[in-house]
């Protein structure tokens, strides 16, 4: 007991309660899932037009985890490189720095959505205007990652028999679920700032060795950086279907060089 208060006492504070406020909504999350309450939905971060939307999902979506990995990996990240930010910056600082990285993780994020769920709508007016199976399967193959057999089968029907009109409503209507699904997905985790602190560390010690686990080789800081930032700007660009909000960590690390490169020209203003 003693040895595992020594360990708590050596994070500062900031942190500290970072992780632990997190590791309590994973719990909370997992508790409340057996009482048919679903946090991730009323916490997690919707699409603004979204029906489940709700104004303090922009802060709480920063403490929902989809899992033991999601959360472990982003508070190891925050323990290992936020304990030494906080120690240089002071609790306030740091904890202003989290918070504007989580929001403009969030910022990016979202208006790569808006210009997702835009083509989306035009796509449908596009197909209000002149139905089509083509035009219906070319958005089934761009928005919907796994179409069930049944959507499969419907589209391959009205391709045997293009002139039904029976398939126009019902391909309308499939096209709007779909949109709707999309608006619908929650956004969760702290990945955003976790990426933002990675960044802060990189500018501020950039010639620390760190070593990777995969492979095992040590690797400057700012290469680091700089590696882990282009990656993120390549999956974001190629897979952008994918379940992980690759443009949230590049928005994080966007603003966290933004407010340092800020800070660095008022000094007179730290905290």
């Amino acid at each position: 007991m003693n040895n595992y208060r020594s360990v708590l006492g050596n994070i500062p504070p900031v942190v500290k309660n970072l992780i632990i406020i997190n590791v309590l909504m994973l719990l909370a999350t997992w508790v409340l899932k057996g009482m048919g309450i679903d946090l991730v939905s009323y916490f997690g971060m919707h699409y603004p037009q979204s029906d489940k939307f709700r104004l303090h999902q922009v802060i709480t979506y920063m403490f929902m985890h989809g899992g033991i990995a999601h959360l472990f990996f982003n508070m190891f990240a925050l323990w290992m490189f936020g304990r030494v930010l906080e120690s240089v910056w002071g609790p306030k600082r740091f904890l202003i720095y989290y918070f504007v990285t989580g929001l403009g993780a969030l910022a990016l994020h979202t208006f790569v959505n808006y210009l997702d769920i835009s083509s989306m709508h035009r796509a449908i007016e596009a197909y209000t205007n002149t139905p089509a199976p083509e035009l219906l399967d070319q958005f089934i193959k761009k928005h919907l990652t796994r179409p069930s057999p049944q959507v499969i089968d419907f589209v391959n029907s009205w391709y045997n028999s293009p002139s039904n009109s029976s398939f126009v409503p019902e391909g309308q209507r499939l096209m709007e679920r779909i949109l709707k699904m999309r608006m619908d997905i929650p956004t969760i985790g702290a990945s955003g700032a976790v990426f933002g602190i990675l960044l802060a560390f990189g500018m501020l010690f950039p010639n620390t060795q760190l070593m990777l686990l995969f492979p095992p080789i040590p690797i400057k800081a700012k290469y680091f950086v700089i590696g882990y930032g282009a990656l993120e700007l390549y999956f974001g660009l190629t897979q952008p279907g994918s379940n992980i909000a690759h443009f949230a960590h590049l928005g994080g690390m966007l603003f966290g060089f933004i407010l340092i490169k800020y800070w660095n020209k008022t000094k007179n203003t730290f905290y």
